[in-house]
């Protein structure tokens, strides 16, 4: 996460599990993903808990790799995501 200037400090295992999707899915910056591996590579607790969220993604994609959501589902989730998005920004800056 960034600092109070900007600058990127080393992540805390809340952090790392709350983001382990993210990095899972290559949705994270690459210096994040960096951070993040580091991270994961120093810490057993947070690597134990990756290791079970990536099995579980793989047995979702053995399971159910050939299947493609439907057109109206996947846009009804687009917007979801955006308005999440804007929830989650817009909360950031609360005092």
């Amino acid at each position: 996460m960034s600092g109070v200037n900007g600058e990127e400090h080393e992540p805390d295992c809340g952090e790392v599990l709350e983001e382990v999707y993210l990095y899972l899915d290559l949705e994270c910056s690459e210096d994040r993903r960096t951070l993040i591996q580091k991270h994961l590579d120093d810490c057993t607790h947070c690597l134990r808990e990756y290791g079970i969220e990536h099995e579980v993604k793989a047995l979702v994609a053995r399971c159910c790799g050939d299947e493609t959501a439907p057109k109206e589902l996947r846009e009804r989730l687009r917007v979801k995501l955006d308005q999440l998005e804007v929830q989650v920004e817009t909360r950031e800056y609360l005092p």
